[in-house]
């Protein structure tokens, strides 16, 4: 007979991210600038045919990514995207309305996976002033919870947890059997991370992608970093060959060339150090503790602002409502220097 997954019927997606190719796109967190074109045609020279025809093979390159972060290959597990691995991870180790505890805003894959396989999201909401207490995260764990997932930094807040702050909330799940995962999407963007927890711990898991800082997001390829013997059930439910050819022999490009790397992140501070300064001098509040992401109050409406940027400048941005204290933002990528003087001067001329 026929069936339908009910929990699909009032589930809510959004499939409006293309036609963005002719714009400016500071709206979803890519790096505008890419890679440069010298690593991009080195690793095409060195693709051959059968490179094409044949499934990847993904032995070497995990080998190459286990020796960047200092492991073996047993505590990584490959994925299509980090999302994909976001997604294993709460199918693997939660259950049918089984309770995960996650602030809010977040990127939202998390709740719209709970909410596809019939798990039960619990958001704890930041505070006005756009800081989060966790004690608000603990007081939301309790003896049935499955799951806490932690974003270090939080995307679209951009704000961060301290060692201690980190350690706390461990302390509390281990106490009470929860799993605890980790993005770390943008991390290079705020180079502390807790990775070295989920290579000793159990149940502590660590996601990261190489969309953001790597700029391969047209690529598709993340992966998930724990323990062994939680690597090997996330591993189980990846679908065979997940990844591609080109996203591995760019990804060992970029590992094995640590100058890419530093210019990459320089790149990234010499844009973020001139948008907030010229923010500053222009009046302008803003908030972004760490990411390549940050929320701007407008002078004006700022959904306004939003379609006078695409139909006037070129440049696609997002509006947020009700961000704290700050009201209705712009929530805009930080890209290098030469991209966001681009930014700055369009929103000066529309924000008058």
């Amino acid at each position: 007979m026929y069936f339908l997954n009910e929990n699909l019927i009032n589930l809510v997606r959004i499939f409006d991210q293309n036609e963005r190719k002719q714009f400016l796109r500071l709206d979803l967190n890519e790096n505008p600038g890419g890679l440069p074109s010298s690593i991009i045609q080195k690793v095409l020279n060195k693709l051959s045919s059968g490179d094409i025809s044949q499934y990847p093979e993904t032995s070497h390159f995990s080998k190459i990514l286990a020796e960047y972060l200092k492991t073996d290959t047993d505590h990584v597990c490959l994925v299509n995207g980090s999302a994909e691995g976001i997604r294993y991870i709460i199918q693997a180790f939660t259950s049918e309305k089984g309770k995960i505890v996650g602030v809010t805003p977040s990127y939202f894959m998390f709740q719209v996976y709970s909410q596809m396989y019939g798990r039960d999201f619990i958001p704890i909401p930041y505070n006005q002033d756009l800081t989060m207490d966790i004690d608000k995260i603990i007081s939301s764990l309790s003896s049935d919870t499955q799951m806490l997932i932690l974003l270090n930094p939080n995307n679209p807040v951009g704000n961060v947890y301290t060692e201690a702050e980190f350690e706390i909330l461990l302390k509390e799940c281990k106490e009470k059997k929860i799993t605890l995962l980790i993005d770390e999407a943008y991390y290079y963007f705020y180079p502390k991370s807790f990775i070295n927890y989920a290579l000793t711990e159990r149940r502590v898991l660590v996601t990261r992608t190489f969309s953001k800082l790597f700029s391969m997001a047209g690529c598709r390829l993340g992966y998930v970093v724990g323990h062994p013997d939680d690597i090997k059930f996330v591993q189980k439910l990846c679908t065979p060959h997940n990844t591609n050819i080109l996203a591995l022999k760019l990804a060992e490009e970029l590992l094995t060339s640590p100058e890419t790397i530093r210019d990459l992140v320089e790149r990234y501070k010499d844009g973020r150090d001139y948008l907030e300064k010229e923010l500053k001098k222009n009046g302008y509040c803003y908030h972004g503790e760490a990411g390549n992401f940050i929320f701007v109050k407008p002078k004006n409406n700022s959904c306004l602002i939003v379609e006078k940027m695409k139909s006037e400048k070129g440049i696609l941005i997002k509006d947020y409502k009700n961000v704290g204290s700050l009201g209705d933002c712009l929530r805009v990528t930080i890209g290098e220097k030469k991209f966001m003087q681009i930014f700055i001067e369009a929103l000066l001329d529309l924000d008058r």
